[in-house]
């Protein structure tokens, strides 16, 4: 017994340790990225007026949270994405149940959510300001439009993919289509719910980013087209957001505040010119 405590002890040191060298390599990453893009800014090695600098956005950052021009755009933009984002989950899992319950209206309408998936939301976005006007309700529906057709079928998918053997226990035992769908369906799918929304959060601040740029008068996104078009940084403004459609989201509020932090600072670069 005291063998084997001494392996599990040695066994839960080694898994610490290399947690803690993990978590060093990502700071230090960061740090030095950070270290070298002042350096090179104040060298002059790049353009400072195009690519900033930390020290300069920091306090451009901090400026602009002590006059409130930043917070108002930030809560209008968080409010509309989380708004798209809870119309998505119950519009998405109340029809893919109903797909699931039905089949036939499944096969129907399955090519239909294919092409609607495929187009492009940003093509999308500037018919539906045209059609419902330049308001909220505009910017939550283009947030929507980015997410909810891929959710409609990934959920529809995970329900089609349930143990058959457990559908057949409940039918078996006298259940039906309501006992299964509540005993075996929705809970064995929970984990791919979970992942499914861990995507669509950052996938409703895409879209609602995409209305704003086109409709809005408050917002993040109105921020960063009018940014763009008064000091001609377009190019800037696009690498500087392309981040989103890469990166793998972690968790809710991790995704949430490291999507507003990164377009905030987009926003901060843009703005640095009005406090110089």
């Amino acid at each position: 017994m005291s063998e084997v405590s001494i392996c599990q002890k040695e066994y839960v040191k080694g898994m610490n340790r290399r947690k803690k060298v993990i978590h060093f390599a990502r700071f230090f990453l960061l740090a030095a990225f950070l270290l070298l893009w002042e350096t090179a800014a104040r060298r002059e090695w790049i353009d400072s007026f195009i690519f900033s600098s930390p020290g300069r956005i920091l306090t451009t950052f901090y400026q602009m949270i002590q006059d409130g021009s930043i917070l108002e755009h930030i809560g209008v933009t968080l409010a509309e994405t989380l708004v798209s984002f809870g119309l998505v989950v119950l519009v998405g899992i109340a029809a893919a149940v109903l797909l699931w319950m039905f089949p036939s209206v499944s096969k129907v309408l399955e090519p239909y959510l294919v092409v609607l998936n495929s187009l492009p939301k940003s093509a999308l976005a500037p018919l539906l300001i045209v059609w419902l006007g330049a308001n909220v309700r505009t910017i939550i529906l283009a947030g929507m439009s980015v997410a909810i057709f891929g959710t409609i079928m990934n959920l529809y998918t995970c329900f089609t993919e349930v143990s058959p053997e457990k559908e057949k226990l409940i039918y078996t035992l006298g259940g039906k289509k309501k006992e299964t769908l509540f005993k075996v369906v929705l809970p064995g799918t929970i984990p791919n719910m979970l992942s499914i929304m861990k995507v669509n959060i950052g996938l409703c601040l895409v879209g609602v980013i995409i209305g704003e740029f086109i409709g809005a008068r408050k917002g993040l996104g109105y921020l960063i087209i009018y940014g763009s078009q008064v000091l001609h940084l377009a190019g800037f403004l696009q690498c500087r957001i392309s981040w989103k459609g890469k990166r793998e989201p972690v968790d809710f509020r991790g995704e949430m505040w490291y999507a507003f932090f990164s377009i905030g600072r987009v926003f901060v670069l843009e703005k640095e010119v009005f406090y110089v």
